[in-house]
């Protein structure tokens, strides 16, 4: 997974860019609305949040590294710490980036060819979004193949 880049002026607001809790509000704003990661530990600093814990499956590891990602003044994720099961099973998954204009209806028709395929993108994001039509340009989202 690397190192994934952020748009640090956008995303949801948590923090101001000098505050000192901006790790843990990272790591609150990701159990809350936990994707499968136990033993979660976030460390932040000139705008890299550093992830590190122990995931159930591959996209309970990719959910935390977008939920990180799209915060405002975050603008580089580093995930490589987050674990897997050794026998967890690899996804085939694309990311995409939220595009002025976009809706859920129009990236389904870009990546399956059927605008109906919204709800498979919200079910794969639903900790990351919230709300199928409350998206904005900048935020970036899991695609599975």
């Amino acid at each position: 997974m690397d190192l994934f880049s952020f748009a640090k002026n956008i995303g949801k607001k948590l923090f101001g860019s000098d505050d000192t809790d901006a790790a843990d509000k990272i790591k609150a704003h990701i159990l809350e609305d936990n994707p499968g990661v136990s033993n979660l530990e976030v460390k932040f600093a000139d705008g890299c949040a550093t992830l590190s814990g122990d995931c159930e499956n591959q996209a309970a590891k990719e959910k935390a590294v977008l939920l990180a990602g799209n915060v405002e003044n975050v603008e580089k994720v580093e995930g490589d710490a987050l674990t897997l099961p050794a026998e967890a099973a690899v996804e085939e998954v694309e990311y995409y980036e939220i595009q002025k204009g976009d809706t859920l209806w129009k990236v389904a028709s870009q990546f399956y060819g059927d605008g109906n395929k919204y709800t498979a993108i919200f079910e794969a994001n639903r900790e990351v979004i919230k709300d199928p039509d409350l998206i904005y340009p900048g935020q970036k989202i899991r695609i599975p193949k």
